[in-house]
């Protein structure tokens, strides 16, 4: 789990990797609008520690990852990889024992 301290950029690159506006996001981490508007700003207003938390939970929850900074190279988010969709079965697959 990612220990430091996340920036704004972190927090706008987690939302804009899941296509999120900032209102969807607010109701995913169960926050008002101008606390992820706070949080996402640069600057020393910022938000505290236990909005960006619930906004962290919320962007991991859908697959962002929060990257540290390493090799000189500053910190940084990625999306985890789901594997391949699961098909299921097709219709003439179906059996009473199977269908649920």
């Amino acid at each position: 789990m990612y220990e430091r301290p996340i920036i704004p950029a972190q927090l706008r690159a987690g939302r804009a990797l899941l296509g999120l506006s900032q209102t969807e996001l607010a109701g995913r981490a169960c926050l008002p609008l101008p606390t992820i508007k706070r949080a996402e700003a640069d600057g020393k207003l910022g938000a505290s520690v236990a909005a960006v938390a619930a906004i962290r939970v919320a962007l991991e929850d859908q697959g962002v990852i929060f990257l540290e900074a390493a090799g000189g190279e500053g910190p940084g988010v990625r999306l985890r990889s789901f594997g391949p969709p699961d098909e299921g079965l097709r219709p003439n697959q179906l059996t009473s024992d199977n269908d649920l």
